[in-house]
């Protein structure tokens, strides 16, 4: 059965409701779209940042509370694989804390952050930032350096930035600011493991895959690079069948102890050591600075490409991490 008179009051009614005006926005278009970033920092489940590259992840980040340190895992090189592993390839459980690229000391105030079976724990505390860009996508994290019984050592802000650069490759920045615990004075004790650690993937090492080592000063492989100081080291090596990739890490020479000592060998692994030469004592109200970048880059470039690169890197500014007064 068929109800004509109860379409048409329903037909009024809408316009009546809605009217002309409604009408008029129904047939109106939309507002022209914001620019979409190509770089973008997506929060992910789990207390994990994807920094992805027009919709493709690069680099995940991840500082659940639960782990002894935060860390960066995977870092996609160009042919798309992880340039980093977690983890020696040939010892998983005591190298259980080489956790692709991570910062970490091994002697606060005589207490270890550096193994996974020591004392010490980097624990997360919050995101305050997230930053997406056509040229970069960044996050501002904030943890504190903490004893087993709960005591705090250091006070860390941290920037994780990604760059934009051409042919799939791209810049890992890594900016950090340490603050003592209030009235604390803490001591960063001689050591060669930290601040900064890089596990590369097994078939870039020298032993395990054929890869290569070296620094700014020349130097080649583990027993020319191995504790000497150097403003980068290279490692290259193959990751396909096909492709030669690899990450250069690079000291800022606004670091304390530039250039850095590098812990390097030829099993993989590569660390800029921060007190190689010495102790460094932070004094209650001191702040440590520090900047490191990671070049992420198709095949093995040449020696004075690299050092390019870094002569860019070194003019870079330090990020601002600065509190906001309350």
């Amino acid at each position: 059965m068929q109800f004509p008179g109860l379409a048409l009051s329903v037909c009024a009614f809408l316009f009546c409701v809605g009217g002309p005006r409604a009408a008029a926005q129904s047939k109106a278009p939309l507002p022209e779209p914001k620019p979409v970033p190509r770089m973008q920092a997506l929060p992910q489940p789990y207390h994990q940042v994807s920094f992805q590259r027009e919709g493709v992840e690069i680099m995940r980040a991840h500082f659940a509370p639960d782990l002894n340190r935060p860390f960066v895992f995977p870092l996609i090189g160009p042919s798309g694989r992880s340039l980093t592993r977690m983890g020696h390839p040939h010892d998983p459980i005591g190298h259980s804390h080489h956790n692709s690229v991570w910062l970490t000391h091994n002697d606060v105030n005589g207490v270890t952050f550096w193994s996974d079976r020591g004392d010490g724990r980097i624990i997360h505390q919050r995101v305050e930032r997230l930053e997406d860009g056509d040229a970069a996508a960044a996050m501002l994290t904030v943890s504190a350096w903490t004893t087993r019984e709960g005591k705090v050592l250091l006070h860390e802000r941290r920037r994780t930035a990604v760059e934009w650069l051409p042919n799939n490759e791209w810049l890992l920045l890594i900016d950090v600011w340490l603050e003592p615990n209030k009235g604390q004075e803490v001591k960063l004790g001689k050591s060669a493991f930290g601040l900064i650690g890089v596990r590369m993937a097994k078939t870039i090492g020298v032993n395990d895959g054929g890869g290569m080592i070296r620094n700014s000063e020349g130097g080649v492989n583990e027993p020319e690079v191995f504790w000497k100081p150097a403003k980068w080291v290279d490692y290259s090596g193959p990751i396909t069948p096909k492709a030669t990739e690899g990450i250069t890490l690079m000291d800022h020479p606004s670091n304390p102890n530039h250039p850095s000592v590098f812990h390097v060998r030829n099993d993989g692994w590569m660390g800029a050591s921060l007190t190689y030469d010495g102790e460094r004592v932070l004094k209650p109200g001191d702040v440590l600075k520090l900047r490191y970048g990671l070049y992420v880059h198709v095949g093995k470039p040449e020696v004075a490409a690299l050092q390019k690169r870094w002569e860019e890197f070194a003019k870079t500014k330090l990020a601002d991490l600065t509190p906001a007064r309350k």
